[in-house]
């Protein structure tokens, strides 16, 4: 969960806040009570949480500011249309791992009461790049959001609401009127118990018509879907495709024609064979001989797949989120939850995992089968500094969503996409603390290059290491930046200079991979792998043979089969 006011004065609370032994009782009061004047700035009394909101103390929601764009509706959205019903104002924005975790939450709602509440999302940017109504369009795609989303490009709603933090969910009474509110993730009881109560005090007067939204479709069917990253192997002449919101694995050739497909195309959580197994937006994945080791982000778990044997078991995780992962302890793999494992990276007997929900990385003992936590307090932020525990002179590492994981063999290099920022570690056995290699901070980014913290990305969700240098694959930028572990150097590699009108080159690429002299991209908006030659810089697609599109109807059709 990220806070822009507190980030407004990171400095100030990072003092009096972090993560020390020694820090004073007075200290923390003091930081306390500077949060408690930023959540209720400006001198404006502060709106009620849920759990204050109380009958007859009631105001008038604040309405949609008018000429903003809408997605997932023909029209804009007006309360006043909305009396009758349950209204819950989902503030979010694309990048955040928080608000990701939300979504199903929603959706379970909206399933649960439908016509009596309408969840209208209210997308409040926190990158550049997530203003753009396109951007917003690609990500309600992506995550299959079915309700009418608002483009709060100018925070208006997010002023109005006094909202301070991703995500923030907003109850409006069938009368219009504010209820209250709840920030972060994981607030699903909490909502949910308000909304009966607001049904059981409207009882009589409430609609329970559904409305139909016109929902937003993407414009071509193409074999991939937002796939999120991509692995090639040239000793076994293979590319393995996390096609991420078909929910499966494409393995071909290295000229693009099919070999297997594991997953079925329904989401879920399912072992078996390739063609009955189901994964739920795969992302990362790591090679070890004959068997591909898969992070399933939304199944808070990791897959093997047997590639000879066409199979796929979990073998980590519980396929519940762990939200306690800063401090959890190790222990079985198949006995802990973890938390949207984004990216894997396996380095002689461990698999390190970029836990992006909780702000860590872990190891996977490969032998062993036992997690742990490798590095990062759970705190969200940008501190180096050892790896992990307390210490009386220096605060433990943070991280910011981790995402992406690439090593020369004695660091392991993270994309930190939040801040967007590149990060470096010392591998299991090596001495050494957390360093920041480029960026600088949660609410410091751009696309600029340079050196060190004058450095910008723009939440890097990608990266690889050949010859001394690390490939970032700089996602909002839409581009490829070549950075310097040594000298902290950043340019940009490949990518279209700005105001450039044509096709873009690349559009939000999440994974990079280089093998055999070729750059493997995922183009994730684009639905499709781009090869780059690492020594002409020429640019060619793989062209997939044999792999068909998932029918998104028939998924669609199944899904309501199964509420029914």
């Amino acid at each position: 969960m990220q806070n822009r006011w507190i980030a407004s004065v990171k400095p100030l609370l990072g003092r009096l806040l972090r993560p020390s032994v020694g820090v004073s009782v007075g200290a923390v009061l003091m930081g306390a009570c500077l949060v408690h004047l930023l959540m209720n700035y400006a001198g404006a009394p502060a709106l009620p949480t849920l759990e204050a909101a109380q009958a007859g103390k009631r105001f008038p929601a604040f309405d949609f500011p008018a000429k903003h764009d809408w997605l997932n509706t023909d029209k804009p959205v007006k309360l006043a249309d909305l009396r009758g019903r349950i209204v819950l104002l989902d503030f979010w924005t694309l990048c955040c791992i928080n608000c990701i975790h939300t979504l199903p939450d929603l959706a379970k709602l909206e399933a649960q009461y439908p016509g009596i509440l309408v969840v209208i999302g209210v997308h409040s940017p926190k990158f550049e790049n997530e203003k753009k109504t396109s951007s917003i369009h690609k990500a309600v795609l992506r995550y299959d959001i079915k309700h009418p989303v608002f483009n709060d490009i100018d925070h208006r709603m997010w002023r109005a609401y006094q909202v301070n933090a991703w995500p923030t969910l907003v109850l409006i009474d069938p009368n219009g009127n504010y209820y209250g509110s709840a920030s972060g993730e994981g607030n699903l009881e909490l909502v949910d118990l308000h909304i009966k109560k607001l049904i059981k005090e409207f009882a009589g007067k409430l609609k329970k018509d559904p409305i139909h939204f016109k929902l937003a479709k993407e414009k071509e069917v193409t074999p991939l879907y937002f796939p999120g990253k991509v692995l090639a192997d040239p000793a076994s002449k293979r590319i393995f495709i996390a096609d991420s919101t078909n929910q499966r694995i494409v393995i071909t050739n290295l000229e693009g024609k099919k070999i297997a497909i594991a997953g079925s195309g329904k989401e879920g959580l399912k072992d078996g064979t390739f063609a009955e197994a189901q994964f739920s937006d795969p992302q990362g994945m790591a090679l070890d001989g004959d068997t591909l080791y898969v992070a399933d982000r939304k199944n808070h778990s990791i897959r093997a797949l047997d590639l000879k044997k066409e199979t796929v078991k979990l073998i980590a995780g519980t396929g519940e989120q762990n939200r306690m992962g800063w401090r959890a302890a190790g222990g079985p793999a198949l006995k802990l939850g973890l938390n949207s494992p984004w990216d894997l990276l396996i380095h002689k007997t461990k698999m390190y995992i970029a836990m992006a929900g909780s702000h860590q990385i872990w190891t996977y003992d490969l032998a062993k089968q036992r997690l742990d936590n490798y590095a990062g307090s759970g705190l969200e932020q940008i501190y180096d500094g050892p790896l992990r525990g307390f210490t009386l002179d220096n605060r433990v590492s943070a991280f910011a969503q981790p995402s992406g994981l690439a090593t020369d063999g004695k660091q392991l290099f993270v994309a930190d996409s939040e801040t967007s920022s590149v990060r470096a570690l010392p591998l299991v056995g090596i001495k050494g603390n957390v360093t920041t290699v480029v960026g600088s901070g949660l609410f410091e980014f751009g696309d600029k290059n340079g050196k060190g913290k004058q450095v910008r990305l723009q939440h890097a969700l990608g990266i690889a290491y050949l010859d001394g240098k690390l490939y970032v694959a700089d996602t909002y930028n839409s581009k490829i930046k070549l950075i310097n572990p040594v000298t902290q150097t950043c340019e940009t590699y490949l990518g279209d200079p700005p105001g450039w009108l044509k096709e873009k080159m690349f559009n939000e690429p999440g994974g990079v991979q280089i093998a055999g002299g070729k750059m493997y991209i995922a183009d994730t908006n684009n639905h499709r792998i781009q090869i780059v030659d690492m020594k002409t810089k020429a640019i060619s697609t793989l062209r997939l043979q044999g792999v068909d599109p998932v029918r998104r109807d028939a998924v669609a059709s199944s899904k309501e089969k199964e509420k029914k």
